[in-house]
């Protein structure tokens, strides 16, 4: 996979459209439409988007990139309209997602995008979707057995060997290194702990990591975490964080950070800011705006062309933010938040 230490790859997706950030979808209510571009066409397509978490930059971030991606088709699309209806729970919850998979089909959408919170609770309800005609796509956290045309997002296997490279060239490989993951059951942070102790073998010098899970992914269950676990054993020396999680609140990393080094996926507002202390080494970024508006995409290619993808895995480019490019990099969240 091709990496990028500039910010290059995510401007490039984002800089189609800017949209602002309208407010979160209650879990309680129906799908409501949220993008309706005018149009004259009697053709109008009706694409879900569900996303794990409302409490989630990287999601509204995708929910922005789908409503301009069904702002800008509606335009360009000869006689025809591409709603977009977000649909997605305050907190992450499979089974509210399969329930929303369930009210989307029965509303009569054309297509979902979906980010998959876990695959084996979603496959059948996906499935289902797919067998009555819907296309489905998957973004940042697939569910391969659902029948969905095409998964986009970053190769979650070989973002994990590049954290654990970061990692190493920060810790002149050698030392200690634990691994932080959320819910054992999503697909794509299993990728990326294999895809850390894969990597962490290629040094002599590095001791196997160990891997420790916590549940609800929430921040403050994060942080507790690494607190709990370096105080229990503190010669580690470095830490692979597969989410970012404890870095979307403050002061997390007191009593870490000085004695260990790390290497976090997500280089998000909060997470940015630990970059720029020097509290946090390296991030590695995914495409959040282009998982809205390349699923929309790719969607709409097979409703209106009947076009599919070359491969039903298509993989996106992640970048590499270091305590040097991270005021930078922030620069994008002013637009892919609707901040700009």
């Amino acid at each position: 996979m091709r990496i990028q230490n500039t910010l290059l790859s995510l401007v490039t997706v984002s800089a189609l459209a800017l949209v602002g950030c309208s407010g979160s979808t209650d879990s309680d209510k129906p799908a409501a439409t949220d993008t309706a571009a005018e149009s004259s066409g009697d053709i109008v397509y009706k694409i879900g988007v569900i996303a794990k978490s409302n409490s989630n930059p990287v999601f509204l971030a995708a929910k922005n990139g789908a409503q301009a991606a069904g702002e800008r088709l509606s335009k360009e699309l000869d006689g025809a309209t591409v709603e977009i209806l977000w649909q997605t729970p305050a907190m992450e919850d499979a089974q509210v997602q399969a329930q929303y998979v369930e009210t989307l089909v029965a509303s009569g959408v054309d297509g979902i995008a979906i980010s998959c919170t876990d695959a084996n609770l979603l496959t059948g309800a996906l499935k289902a979707a797919v067998d009555k005609g819907v296309i489905v796509v998957t973004f940042d956290s697939d569910a391969p057995d659902s029948g969905r045309m095409a998964y986009y997002g970053v190769d979650d296997y070989e973002a994990g060997k590049e954290l654990m490279r970061q990692l190493a060239g920060v810790l002149n490989n050698e030392g200690k290194v634990a691994v932080l993951t959320g819910n054992p059951a999503a697909t794509n942070l299993q990728a990326r702990v294999n895809g850390v102790i894969e990597q962490a073998a290629e040094y002599a010098g590095i001791e196997t990591p160990v891997v420790y899970s916590f549940m609800p992914e929430t921040a403050t269950e994060a942080a507790a975490k690494m607190q709990q676990v370096q105080t229990a054993n503190p010669d580690i020396t470095g830490w692979a964080l597969v989410g970012g999680w404890p870095l979307y609140t403050d002061n997390a990393l007191d009593g870490i950070y000085e004695n260990a080094k790390i290497a976090s996926m997500d280089p998000l507002p909060l997470p940015l800011e630990y970059a720029m202390k020097g509290q946090v080494q390296v991030l590695v970024g995914q495409p959040y705006y282009g998982w809205g508006e390349k699923s929309v995409e790719m969607i709409v290619d097979k409703l209106h062309f009947d076009r599919s993808p070359a491969s039903d895995m298509v993989i996106a480019d992640f970048d590499i933010v270091t305590t040097e490019t991270a005021e930078e990099f922030s620069k994008n969240w002013e637009l892919w938040l609707g901040e700009d």
